[in-house]
């Protein structure tokens, strides 16, 4: 049996990595094909897609910066022009307030920081150093970005409800997580390996805490069904006492009517 060298391990891993970032990046088409229908983005945010697109920038400028990155700068050429497309569509549909919020967001982030970043970098460092010092900046951003899950974790605690945590996505972002830290891990790339533990720890409690709360969730949707059908058959009964008091007064006032013609 044939064993596979660290250079082809390397580039299947990152030839996986690219694939399923791939569908990530793809993922929120349904979004924007709603959006589109709607003709408008109102009651959605684009504050993720300004933090995707920042990634993207910052692990496309570190992925230049070092040596055969070729898989690293296809998959981040591909988000910026994704998550460009999203945002663009996103203005155009957006409401005045969110447009401008959306503007100011890109403007501070992808072009003032990044700006600062970029020109930071290449005036204070050089060589290896500037490439560690990049490197360092995208392995604390990709950290805060997989962080950020946190607060979705926190509002299925409270709800006891899966509706904003779809198990797809943290499937597909536990699986990437897991091929990008492999592939870092082959080419010996701590900057690449390490943030993507953190991404694969999260995601496997997200999807943990799907399948235990997906019951919870069955349960009081079945429970909600119970009494809508107890309050059902407590109309029913009530409005069929009811009708029969109704047609027992009806009688004795005929009756009675009756009687005092006779």
């Amino acid at each position: 049996m044939t064993h596979l060298s660290v250079h082809q391990l390397q580039f299947i891993f990152g030839l996986l990595g690219n694939i399923i970032s791939f569908m990530v990046f793809l993922a929120p088409m349904p979004t924007f094909w709603t959006i589109y229908k709607k003709k408008t983005s109102e009651g959605f945010h684009s504050i993720p897609y300004v933090v995707a697109l920042m990634s993207a920038l910052l692990l496309l400028y570190y992925a230049v910066l070092k040596t055969n990155a070729i898989l690293l700068i296809s998959i981040n050429s591909f988000g910026c022009v994704i998550e460009l497309f999203y945002i663009a569509l996103y203005l155009f549909y957006a409401p005045k307030r969110q447009k401008i919020f959306t503007l100011k967001m890109l403007v501070m982030f992808n072009l003032g920081s990044y700006g600062v970043m970029v020109g930071g970098t290449m005036l204070i460092f050089h060589g290896n150093k500037r490439t560690d010092a990049v490197g360092w900046i995208c392995a604390a951003f990709n950290l805060a970005v997989f962080a950020s899950p946190l607060s979705i974790m926190k509002k299925v605690i409270t709800t006891k409800s899966v509706e904003y945590m779809p198990f797809s996505l943290s499937f597909f972002l536990t699986l990437s997580a897991t091929m990008w830290f492999f592939y870092g891990f082959f080419i010996k790339d701590p900057f690449i390996a390490l943030p993507n533990v953190v991404g694969f720890v999260l995601g496997m409690i997200q999807m943990i805490m799907y399948m235990i709360y997906r019951d919870r969730k069955r349960n009081v949707v079945e429970g909600k069904e119970e009494k809508l059908e107890e309050r059902g058959k407590k109309y029913e009964a009530n409005h069929q006492t009811l009708s029969t008091f109704n047609n027992q007064r009806a009688t004795k006032e005929i009756n009675m009517i009756i009687n005092n013609n006779a």
